[in-house]
């Protein structure tokens, strides 16, 4: 196994949460249907009858509000990795404790469903008089419903087994290694979801943005040993936040950059060229606060982010029939343009 796997798995447990939700649906038959003369269903193999309800689906929605909310409490932290959720070890104790209460709350929301459950039934049927037949008929016991209503969870720690296959410890090693893509893609999420809901369009905002991005940054914190370019991100997102005033509106140009800063942690790969960069600048033998005073004092703020979005650099002939031409690596976190440089 290679050094960076080894590093990985140390730091991190496996939790998978296991909740189970009754689906109230039975599958739709031929004889639930009433046909007009003439009329005549397609064969099985073409089109299916799909399924009806056996309640209003309202009946379910606390489960379903328990199992999202158990799911983003391990994203919170954490990244997807192999059906479950990686974990920094030093986080998982508050997230089982939050997941312990999550168990108790599906515990009384089962047993109040269950109390209730007749009674639903009862009412969907009075509901849709004319096919109550078709739903009553295809009700379950209270027995079985209450054995398709759970919540669980299990914390393991990741190894690899002396006897795996080779190319199976290759697969393992690879999504192991993979787990800081996984990381970025889904910081990506968030931020575009941060940007359609709450900057675009927006002149001023409330602090209500300082939550979204504080979130951001602590995952990014709790992952950094994931990927070495986490760090310089996040210290960038830690000048910005310090920033940010206390109290009132947030506007100008913090606002502006709290937006560039949105953008791009939305697009992975500009938040991985944007973290080497920092470490490019930062290994200079120039003083970085010489270089932070000199910039400050010598371009305007929208000059800062100048190119920083740009995918592509074009240049053209100074005179007819010259061509210089322009060669780009993108797997090549060395090879990095000016645009790549932000403060």
């Amino acid at each position: 196994m290679s050094h960076t796997a080894t590093i990985i798995l140390d730091r991190i447990v496996l939790i998978k949460v296991e909740a189970n939700i009754y689906g109230a649906r039975k599958k739709l038959k031929k004889e639930d249907l009433v046909l007009a003369n003439g009329s005549k269903l397609p064969p099985e193999d073409l089109a299916n009858l799909g399924s009806k309800r056996l309640l209003d689906p309202e009946q379910l929605s606390a489960f379903n509000r328990l199992k999202k909310e158990a799911e983003r409490i391990c994203l919170r932290i954490g990244t997807r990795f192999l059906g479950g959720y990686a974990i920094p070890c030093e986080a998982a104790p508050e997230i089982i404790a939050q997941l312990e209460r999550i168990g108790l709350d599906f515990a009384d929301a089962k047993t109040a469903f269950l109390a209730g459950y007749d009674a639903a039934v009862t009412d969907w049927v009075v509901r849709h008089p004319e096919f109550g037949y078709i739903i009553e008929k295809a009700v379950d016991s209270v027995e079985f419903v209450s054995t398709r209503l759970s919540f669980d969870y299990l914390v393991v720690t990741v190894g690899l087994p002396e006897a795996l296959p080779a190319e199976d410890r290759v697969r393992l090693e690879s999504k192991i290694c993979s787990l800081s893509e996984q990381m970025f893609y889904e910081i990506a999420v968030d931020a575009n979801l941060f940007i359609e809901q709450s900057l675009i369009g927006k002149e001023q905002v409330t602090r209500n943005v300082v939550r979204p991005m504080r979130r951001m940054r602590d995952k990014l914190d709790g992952l950094s040993f994931l990927d070495y370019r986490v760090a310089p991100v996040v210290n960038t997102i830690d000048d910005l936040l310090s920033r940010i005033p206390g109290k009132g509106a947030i506007e100008g140009i913090i606002l502006q950059e709290i937006f560039a800063t949105a953008l791009l942690l939305a697009d992975p790969d500009k938040t991985k060229r944007h973290g080497a960069g920092l470490l490019t600048v930062q290994s200079l033998p120039i003083a970085l606060d010489e270089v932070v005073a000199t910039v400050s004092h010598t371009q305007q703020f929208s000059e800062l982010f100048a190119g920083i979005f740009d995918d592509t650099t074009e240049s053209s002939a100074a005179n007819e029939g010259e061509l210089n031409a322009v060669t780009t690596e993108d797997n090549d976190d060395d090879a990095l343009s000016d645009s790549d440089y932000w403060f």
